[in-house]
């Protein structure tokens, strides 16, 4: 068969998935990422490691798909967006580890510049919000810090264009590029022209010249280098996404109104705003969805971001000891029919959509000397439930329609949590097929610009979901909401 390869660098991991000419899966490889915390707040990757484990895992899939005579046409990237790396593209070295989206070390910065009243600006042109979660005070910090003093070639970027540049050759001849998905989540491209601002870059002091050149979503990036990775040599990078994007094209979600939700190491709705920049809504933030280049116009989506909820599971297995894989944490809370009074709020990075406030932390409260595991467990879930619904509900605040949510992310194989949902959101939720839809989108549009599907309409039929969750009575559901909102103000 005629494969595409998707190449996924998550936050806790990089993954190689490659799908079939019907969209369906058909080999992947994955391995975990190292994580940083050297300071409270901090949280950092090594981008050479992020870089190996990318090689690692495409060489293993390529290898298999070799042994099988299928033929790879074409490679997609998708990545945490807004993780931040300085390098030297004459010597590929780095003087500073990657600073991770979730990273708060430059919260005082933002609010400093919220302060001297930029924000309305900042709004106007990027459709962002003054927080540390974005990329553009990152590169102000790692400047500051001197992580580009000496080199010869000073690169500022997000993961895409570092993981683009490593394939295509690096530093012989690597193409230094990005795209407007992840280019506008930086605080500095305009989202009406889809280029970088002159007047965002003066404000944040980024120099230009340092950034990569921004290109549609779908194109031909480069050729994977055959020294590199032989087995896929001269195979065309033909599309680029940042992760939340790359889910939304993988859930089909090709029409204004229509919602996804990743469950993922955070939450994250966006919603199809169109093919023009929409009115900005207060809770939310405007975004690229993608430029699928010759293929169609331009898409912008509004976005909820929760910075915590995969990763309060992995927290449960990996601190508390209160479990010992993720997967037993829906048994482990359904065994319980509530969560005994205990409320939990995963501000471990702060709070994202719609309450954006960096300075909250982490809060676990209501325990008697009744709490069970079963009850935390269930306190978690339903804080994943609960953030999504804050999200949903600025979405009808805002005068966004919502139909129904169509849910992916590893989280989302929880039937209890995605029950949860429907009836805490008011929407139907459908579960995708591919609980892989961030790695799925970038493979459809690297197949899309590589001709192995013709267009929008032969994508969308690919689509399908497992299950399907209606709205029960709220009236509980509401009481515990309450409970739950009074907890995020003591966060």
């Amino acid at each position: 068969m005629d494969l595409v390869l998707a190449l996924d660098a998550g936050t806790t991991g990089v993954r190689t998935v490659a799908f079939g000419p019907d969209g369906v899966e058909v080999d992947s490889a994955y391995q975990e990422l190292t994580q940083y915390f050297p300071e409270p707040g901090w949280v950092e990757h090594d981008p050479h490691e992020i870089a190996e484990l990318a090689v690692a895992t495409l060489r293993e899939v390529a290898t298999r798909i070799a042994a099988l005579q299928h033929r790879v046409v074409a490679l997609g990237i998708t990545n945490q967006r807004e993780t931040t790396v300085a390098f030297d593209r004459a010597t590929g070295q780095t003087r500073h580890r990657a600073i991770v989206w979730q990273d708060r070390r430059t919260a005082s910065f933002c609010e400093q510049l919220a302060a001297d009243g930029a924000l309305p600006r900042v709004r106007e042109i990027t459709g962002l919000v003054l927080d540390s979660y974005f990329s553009g005070t990152k590169m102000r910090w790692l400047l500051d810090h001197h992580a580009t003093d000496g080199f010869a070639n000073p690169a500022l970027g997000t993961i895409d264009s570092y993981l683009l540049w490593t394939l295509s050759g690096g530093v012989n001849g690597g193409v230094f590029t990005t795209e407007p998905s992840n280019a506008s989540r930086t605080l500095l491209m305009d989202l009406r022209t889809l280029a970088w601002s002159d007047e965002m870059c003066e404000l944040l002091a980024v120099p230009r010249e340092f950034l990569a050149t921004i290109a549609p979503s779908a194109h031909h990036f480069g050729d994977v280098d055959a020294a590199l990775i032989p087995e896929l040599a001269g195979v065309p990078i033909a599309a680029m996404l940042g992760d939340q994007q790359a889910a939304l094209f993988g859930q089909a979600c090709f029409s204004p109104g229509m919602v996804k939700a990743t469950y993922g190491t955070g939450s994250f709705i966006l919603a199809n705003a169109g093919a023009t920049v929409p009115a900005l809504r207060e809770g939310l933030v405007t975004t690229v969805a993608w430029d699928a280049g010759r293929h169609a116009a331009p898409a912008y989506a509004y976005e909820g971001s929760a910075f915590v909820a995969g990763a309060a599971i992995q927290w449960l297995r990996d601190e508390l000891g209160i479990i010992k894989s993720a997967p037993e944490i829906g048994p482990l809370a359904e065994s319980v029919p509530d969560s005994g009074g205990v409320l939990f709020v995963p501000a471990f990075t702060g709070l994202g959509s719609p309450f954006w406030r960096s300075d909250a932390r982490g809060v676990l409260m209501g325990l008697s000397s009744s709490t069970t595991k079963a009850h935390i467990a269930r306190a978690v879930v339903e804080s994943l439930a609960f953030q999504v619904r804050a999200m949903t509900d600025a979405f009808a605040s805002a005068g966004v329609t919502l139909s129904e949510l169509r849910a992916d992310g590893g989280a989302a194989a929880m039937n209890l949590l995605l029950d949860l949902q429907a009836t805490n959101s008011r929407l139907t939720v459908r579960r995708s097929t591919s609980l892989e839809a961030t790695a799925r989108g970038a493979a459809l549009m690297a197949g899309l610009e590589a001709g192995l599907w013709s267009d929008l309409d032969e994508l969308s039929s690919l689509w399908s979901s497992s299950a399907t969750f209606e709205a029960n009575d709220p009236t509980i559901a509401d009481l515990g909401y309450a409970s739950w909102l009074d907890a995020t103000e003591r966060a």
